[in-house]
This record gives C-alpha cells, sequence and structure tokens, in this order.
C-alpha cells in the first residue's frame, strides 16, 4: 500500500507546529502523515500517549520522515485541554469526534464529545494568539438527514449552502451531533475576527487505514461486507463515499490554500453496500460472502427490527438517490476522486490479510 499523498503544490509551511486533535484516528492519521512528509512539526492531540497500541503507526511516521512528531495528552471534555497543544501553531485541524453509530446515551456518547469538544478547541483558538486557521472535520451529515430530505433542496441536489434540519437525539443522533458541533463552530468563529474557520464535509470515508487495527464505523462495514451477514442479500440505503487519502488531502488544502474558506462537500461516488459488493466480487467474490441481492424495500423495512434497523430510517434513505455538488472541492482544493471500487479494494486487502 503506498502510504504517501501527493501534495503536488500545496504550500505546506513548515515554519510552524501543525496542531492535529485526535490524531491516531482513521484520517487524522493520514494527516498527520503527509505533514511529518513534508517536514512539519506535528502537534499531535491524543487521549493516551502513553497507549503505544493507539500511537505508534504515528511514531513510525514520525522516525520514517523530515517532519517531528509531538504527543500531548488532551480530551474533548476537559476545558483547556487543547491549550498547550495549541501554542505555536498557525494551523489547528479539529478532527476529534465520535463515529458509531450504535450507542447506549446519544447525548452523552455523541452530542457532547462533539459539541463541547468542538467549543474547547475553538475557544483555545481565541486564547492563543498564533492560531490564524481552523479546519474542522465535519460530514455530509451536517448537510443532508436521511437521503429522502434531497427531495426538499434546491434542484435536489446537496451543495455547500445544504444544512441538515431533520436529524434529532431520536433519530440519527450521529447526524444530529455532526450538525450541532459544526454550527457551534460557525457560532464561535463569527463572534470573533483573527482566524479563519474552514469545515470539510465528507460522505463515508473508505479506504486503507494507517493504523494497523482500524476502529472507524466505516472498517465496521466493509467488516459486515466480507463476514457473510449480508451474503443473501442487503438494503440499498444510499451510502455516499469518498478516500480516507482524499479527505486527508482536502484538509490540507483547506488548512494552506490562501483561498479556502466556507465548507467543503467531498463526495466521490453515490452508492450502497449491494453495489459495492457487486464492484468487489472479481478480487474477493471467490473467496468472501459479499453483498450480492438487493432486499427489496417493502421485505427490508419488514424486517427491518429483527435486523436491529429503524423502520423509518430505511423508509427515507432506500430508493432516495443522493446527488451533490462537488464542485467548490474540485476547483478550489484541487482534489481529484479516485473510483470507490479502488478505495473498497484497498480497504479490503487490509482486512482479510492478517488472517490469511
Amino acid at each position: 500500500m503506498d502510504t504517501r499523498i501527493e501534495l503536488g503544490n500545496l504550500p505546506i509551511a513548515a515554519g510552524a507546529p501543525v496542531l492535529v486533535t485526535g490524531a491516531t484516528g482513521y484520517v487524522a492519521s493520514w494527516i498527520v502523515k503527509s505533514l511529518l512528509d513534508a517536514g512539519v512539526t506535528v502537534h499531535a492531540a491524543v487521549r493516551d500517549p502513553r497507549n503505544a497500541a493507539k500511537v505508534q503507526h504515528l511514531l513510525d511516521a514520525a522516525a520514517a520522515s523530515p517532519g517531528k512528531l509531538r504527543l500531548f495528552e488532551s480530551d474533548l471534555l476537559r476545558d483547556g485541554s487543547y491549550k498547550e497543544a495549541m501554542q505555536g501553531c498557525r494551523i489547528v485541524l479539529h478532527t476529534a469526534s465520535p463515529f458509531v453509530r450504535s450507542v447506549e446515551d446519544p447525548q452523552r456518547d455523541l452530542v457532547d464529545p462533539a459539541v463541547r469538544g468542538t467549543h474547547n478547541v475553538l475557544e483555545a483558538a481565541n486564547q492563543v494568539e498564533s492560531v490564524e486557521r481552523v479546519v474542522l472535520t465535519s460530514s455530509v451529515a451536517a448537510m443532508l438527514g436521511d437521503a429522502a430530505d434531497i427531495l426538499g433542496l434546491p434542484g435536489q441536489i446537496v451543495t455547500e449552502e445544504s444544512w441538515n434540519t431533520t436529524s434529532s437525539l431520536a433519530r440519527e443522533p450521529y447526524s444530529y451531533s455532526k450538525t450541532c458541533a459544526e454550527q457551534e463552530a460557525w457560532r464561535i468563529a463569527g463572534a470573533q475576527d483573527r482566524w479563519r474557520l474552514v469545515t470539510v464535509n465528507p460522505g463515508l470515508v473508505i479506504g486503507p487505514a494507517l493504523n494497523p487495527d482500524p476502529t472507524s464505523e466505516s472498517f465496521n462495514i466493509a467488516r459486515q461486507m466480507v463476514d457473510g451477514r449480508a451474503r443473501f442479500a442487503a438494503p440499498r440505503v444510499t451510502l455516499t463515499v469518498v478516500d480516507v487519502r482524499e479527505v486527508a488531502y482536502a484538509h490540507l488544502a483547506a488548512a494552506f490554500l490562501t483561498e479556502a474558506q466556507g465548507r467543503h462537500l467531498l463526495v466521490a461516488e453515490s452508492t450502497d453496500i449491494v453495489d459495492l459488493g457487486r464492484r468487489l466480487m472479481p478480487s474477493y467474490g471467490s473467496r468472501y460472502p459479499l453483498p450480492r441481492r438487493a432486499l427489496p424495500k417493502p421485505l427490508a423495512v419488514a424486517i427491518a427490527p429483527a435486523a436491529g434497523l429503524d423502520r423509518s430510517y430505511l423508509r427515507s434513505n432506500i430508493g432516495f438517490p443522493f446527488r451533490g455538488d462537488t464542485t467548490k472541492s474540485r476547483l478550489v482544493l484541487g482534489v481529484r476522486y479516485r473510483p470507490a471500487q479502488q478505495s473498497m479494494e484497498d480497504m479490503v486487502a487490509q482486512l482479510v490479510r492478517p488472517s490469511r
């Protein structure tokens, strides 16, 4: 696997350290490695710098690059937790936020970490004079709730002007947490004029991880595709996907390009589990029970509770194709999207290699 992202002519400035929150995460690890490869000193904010299993891949990346890595202990829910790590930084990349769909307490497990964490990081930016730009990892989920919501958008197209107005604590709380966190970020950014906020709003992130034991929800979905849970049929729930390497590149472009501002929708393709399974057939179909057939929508809705799914969620997310305008990410940030098939093949190769 090629672990170097082509940064092209991005004006990566190595003169000041760059803070990356949630630095051991799926997207963040690629960002950290790219900065290190470019000779930047990275202030990596992590929950526990002493947890070797979590940080070793970052240490290995630093050892093989011209950049330098400094680890800082930080907590999304602790006030002032990021101020030390932010000292001297012109750029802050705030990627830390939970990405899980099954939680006991949505407020405690999703909304509080996302919103309070964003608040804590941006309030620290208000206090640290060196900060000039903050890049926030948001999501397409902050732009659109259920796929059916696209029917109410102008031209039925998701753009940087779109906001999720339908998710809540009771319905799609992850999407609600991302919406609340981004709105809090824009509120804080709008109350000052020293630093600029830029957001990156990706769809479901797919592709290989630098962490040898990835725990992202994206990998949970990929595991379900190869372990046979959907081998007979799967509901064609709309997914928007984008490669992790494009998402990391977009963060760096948002951080260092003078003209980058506002929100940026990042989506390579609109797809679903069945479509992705069929694309993997040539490489993995003979070895793994990949999803091959679509479960009819009425049947999928009828048996949803038995599969741990919400009937209303399936009603609103099957049969509504996503259409998004990614012009801004292409023209302003310079993102070049690779095919979803390539991303999935790289991802599955990483999943199945250790056990074969």
